[in-house]
């Protein structure tokens, strides 16, 4: 295989939270498999990140939302209206969201306050709600995702892609710690994973960097990228307190970093 040749691409392009930062956009990562283009997570900030990562909302086929707070879904109408703006520019294909269970209901709910402008022509606009109480998987034509219920909220769910080669990425979403994680995980060639405040501040819900470190360590990942950091972290060695229970190599995200898995 020609070793030039990237697999899967990752950009992140928040690495922040839901707390305003002049450097950290709230979460969304930005994922090309075989040419695919895969969202996932929108929190604001998102389609700047975009444009500044060579990618325009048009690009964009999947979006998948692993649960539904404003930071992790609040330019979800942004991007809807625009996509309906301006006429000749239009999405012409089908934009897939993929989420736990209930986010049909929302986007109704959403449609009851901004109507037609968030509507797209009939058959653009394809919902998948996956299971939040057990595993699930869904098969596209550049890739399988897989997923798993996370310890944070009802309908939290944690992706993995697989590209048609094999090679993989999984996406933890906002979790506490838990085996489904770790099982989702195992072998990955790169795991995202939240580590949203220093370990002396753990908070219920979420990750530390000693804890992310654990799953990625009990899971056997090639790689780890830390994500979502409070601005607690940043002031704090992030990567020294991961490394209590990781030893593998470990990248601390900001946003636009980028990462080729090659073939």
């Amino acid at each position: 295989m020609n070793e030039n040749i990237s697999e899967i691409s990752v950009t992140i392009l928040g690495s922040g939270t839901c707390v305003p930062s002049l450097s950290r956009s709230a979460c969304s990562v930005l994922m090309t498999v075989g040419g695919t283009k895969l969202l996932f997570d929108a929190g604001p900030g998102t389609m700047r990140r975009l444009l500044e990562a060579n990618t325009t909302i048009f690009d964009i086929s999947f979006i998948f939302f692993s649960h539904f707070h404003p930071d992790h879904t609040g330019e979800f109408v942004p991007f809807l209206f625009a996509t309906k703006y301006p006429n000749k520019n239009q999405r012409k294909t089908p934009l897939h969201i993929l989420s736990g269970k209930g986010f049909s209901a929302l986007y109704k709910g959403l449609k009851s306050v901004y109507g037609e402008w968030i509507e797209l022509a009939p058959g653009l606009l394809k919902f998948t709600e996956l299971d939040n109480k057990g595993p699930d998987f869904r098969k596209f034509d550049n890739f399988r995702v897989d997923s798993l219920p996370t310890a944070h909220n009802e309908e939290s769910i944690a992706f993995k892609i697989t590209g048609n080669h094999g090679r993989s990425v999984v996406y933890s979403g906002d979790t506490d710690f838990n085996e489904n994680l770790v099982a989702l995980a195992r072998d990955t060639d790169l795991l995202i994973c939240e580590s949203a405040f220093p370990d002396q501040f753990k908070v219920k819900g979420h990750l530390t960097p000693s804890l992310a470190g654990e799953i990625a360590s009990r899971a056997n990942v090639g790689k780890l990228i830390l994500t979502h950091f409070y601005p607690e972290c940043d002031n704090v060695n992030i990567e020294k307190e991961c490394r209590k229970t990781y030893s593998g190599p470990l990248v601390l995200a900001n946003d636009l970093l980028k990462i080729e898995l090659i073939l």
